[in-house]
């Protein structure tokens, strides 16, 4: 098993260089989730004979002189994506017997690009948690401290990076579910532009798969170096064939910089609604360190930065939205009549949650007229800066903690206690834009978990953030294995 922590870009050149086959590959991974993943639990859908299967294509195909970006490259894929023959269940009990009869556009493209899929990856129930466990597939444990989560709602294929169970996977975005994840597990992920990448199939079981565009959510990249999110982006991104497809092909501008030196970026540690945990904190300033010592140009404050209160509520409403949409009617009725009681002056986050579930056509109109104009001032930042440093959550990995009163739930932030959404803060930041946004690995906290930052860029620019998070990779370090 002695590739299994390899990046996807040594395995294209070891597979172009003869030194090991797709078949071997598949094997090697195949071997060690056998091994590992009892533990784990972070392959919830394997799917070994298929790969098998289509690494020996790829061996064939190479013979043939095709050299596609990921021919032969052992993946993972989130379980919400559809994928024909495998279930999609959400990890909605109800509907573990459902199966898709085609693959979602992501997955045609992993497979048409030559990657060997392995099988899927845990998610939390209906996706809706900054965990992944659920009561058909049960927990994905963090490969660092299997009595801490590993994220959600990318959870298990975070984690399965973590555990050298595949070179890549592909997850989803909408509270920083590929972001989080990769903070929680040490790895790095990318939430690209809002409409970037298509994400016809990636829908929940019994929905029809069709080529919708979302509000806030987003698929994208998920690898343990910052090069091999840029080549699994590059497989990803792209209009979706029977709408914007039709007409329009994809051609992302390059990185604004090629050498560190040239970059000017904003760090941020302090949020008005959250105080930031001493370990990520320390991993925020990690980063800036690297990026003076760098020649890098790094400024703390900037007026032109959008509020950052005012940006978290308007997220926050924005998201919470789109939750009851199917709810009863009763339950409506029941939030609103909560709603109702709140005061006018109440600023918090969870009167931002209830208010946003009962939004009228109006209040989501206005609160959309109000996001355009956060957009507008992010271009404006944009014009002096190339990236935004700052935190991803709070705090690292925290306990499992089941409890299906989520509202009730709290987050320990260094011994004091705040609303579990609340945590959401920081990853909201680039989702209510829409902006692309570059989770990276900058070390460990003093309990040894992994602590991450995110790196935000300018809309459509994301190979800007792609490219100083390949940067920073070489001056800081990047993914370290789990201790075995």
């Amino acid at each position: 098993m002695k590739w299994n922590f390899a990046t996807a870009g040594q395995l294209k050149a070891s597979l172009r260089a003869g030194e090991v086959t797709s078949a071997e590959l598949t094997d090697d991974a195949i071997a060690r989730i056998e091994q590992d993943d009892k533990a784990i639990n972070s392959i919830c859908v394997p799917d070994f004979d298929r790969a098998r299967a289509a690494a020996r294509d790829a061996d064939e195909a190479r013979a043939r002189g095709e050299d596609r970006p990921l021919l032969g490259i052992p993946v993972t894929v989130k379980e919400c994506y559809n994928i024909a023959g495998l279930p999609t269940t959400w990890g909605i009990p109800a509907h573990r017997d459902h199966l898709p009869a085609e693959d979602a556009v992501q997955v045609s493209r992993l497979k048409d690009a030559g990657a060997v899929v392995l099988g899927k990856t845990n998610v939390p129930l209906g996706l809706q948690d900054i965990q992944s466990f659920n009561d058909i597939y049960g927990t994905t444990n963090n490969p660092w401290d299997q009595g801490r989560t590993s994220g959600g709602s990318s959870g298990g294929s975070a984690a399965a990076l973590a555990s050298g169970f595949g070179a890549l996977s592909i997850g989803s975005d909408l509270a920083g579910s590929l972001r989080t994840p990769a903070h929680f597990c040490g790895i790095y992920a990318h939430k690209p532009t809002l409409g970037l990448a298509a994400n016809r199939g990636m829908v929940p079981p019994g929905t029809p798969a069709l080529p919708v565009g979302l509000d806030l959510a987003v698929v994208g990249p998920m690898a343990r170096t910052a090069r091999d999110l840029t080549l699994l982006l590059d497989v990803m991104a792209g209009p979706d064939p029977l709408t914007f497809g039709v007409a329009y092909d994809v051609r992302l501008p390059p990185a604004r910089h090629e050498r560190l030196d040239d970059f000017r970026v904003l760090v941020l540690d302090d949020h008005p609604l959250i105080p930031t945990g001493a370990a990520v904190r320390a991993g925020v300033n990690r980063v800036a360190d690297a990026l003076v010592d760098g020649g890098a140009h790094v400024e703390r404050h900037s007026p032109l930065l959008p509020d950052l209160a005012e940006a978290a509520l308007l997220y926050t409403q924005l998201l919470f939205s789109s939750t009851v949409a199917r709810f009863p009617v009763d339950a409506l009725d029941q939030l609103r009549a909560r709603a109702a009681e709140l005061s006018a002056d109440d600023r918090s986050l969870a009167a931002a949650r209830l208010r946003g579930m009962v939004f009228s056509h109006r209040d989501w109109m206005e609160a959309d007229s109000r996001r355009e104009a956060h957009r507008h001032a992010w271009r404006r930042l944009f014009a002096g800066f190339d990236a935004v440093v700052c935190p991803i959550t709070p705090t690292p990995a925290f306990p499992h903690n089941h409890s299906p009163a989520l509202e009730a739930r709290r987050i320990d932030i260094d011994g004091a206690e705040y609303p579990y959404f609340d945590q959401l803060a920081w990853a909201g930041l680039p989702t209510m834009p829409g902006l692309p946004a570059t989770a990276v690995p900058t070390g460990r906290s003093p309990e040894g978990l992994p602590v991450g930052v995110q790196l935000i860029g300018p809309m459509f620019e994301d190979r800007t953030p792609l490219r100083l998070a390949e940067l920073l990779e070489d001056r800081i370090g990047g993914f370290q294995p789990p201790p075995a």
